[in-house]
């Protein structure tokens, strides 16, 4: 059986309030415009997740309503600022056949890593910018059974390449 990640960080956020508190900063306008050319891009390709785990954070959960998904949705602190081995824990417990993760870098683009046998030719992948989205494929039954380096890049994909300049 083949379980799918759709690992996205959040869109570009906003910093007009530059002491806003980080957690409850809100997207800009290109950030909103770039969630929702994901949300496009996900239907087109069929990359259709049953679940969506994502930072509890306002700025993802404004991505992820901005994707127009529909799919049963968990909001969790743990996600915010999450490093690698706290978010495979946090995916180890979903019970998705393909399940969209929502989270911030560094944490995000260091599990996109860890979770790869490779990684995509994309010279963006190593930075991870924001509403940067990974997709790929595992050969498990459960996600509990997941390894890290054992996953098939599928697609790879920015913001830019979908939106006009």
């Amino acid at each position: 059986m083949t379980r799918r990640l759709i690992l996205m960080r959040h869109a570009k956020s906003s910093w007009a309030n530059p002491a806003q508190e980080d957690k409850i900063r809100p997207l800009n306008g290109r950030g909103q415009r770039s969630a929702e050319a994901l949300g496009n891009w996900l239907r087109e390709n069929n990359y259709i997740p049953d679940q969506i785990l994502t930072s509890s954070s306002t700025r993802t959960r404004e991505t992820c309503e901005r994707l127009g998904l529909d799919a049963e949705r968990s909001f969790l602190d743990t996600l915010y600022h999450a490093g690698s081995g706290q978010m495979m824990s946090i995916l180890n417990q979903a019970t998705g056949q393909c399940v969209l993760m929502l989270g911030h870098n560094p944490g995000i683009a260091w599990f996109a890593h860890d979770l790869v046998t490779s990684p995509p030719e994309h010279p963006r992948f190593g930075d991870y910018p924001t509403c940067a989205t990974l997709v790929v494929d595992f050969s498990v039954e459960a996600w509990n059974d997941l390894k890290p380096g054992t996953g098939k890049v599928l697609d790879f994909v920015i913001p830019r390449e979908l939106m006009p300049s």
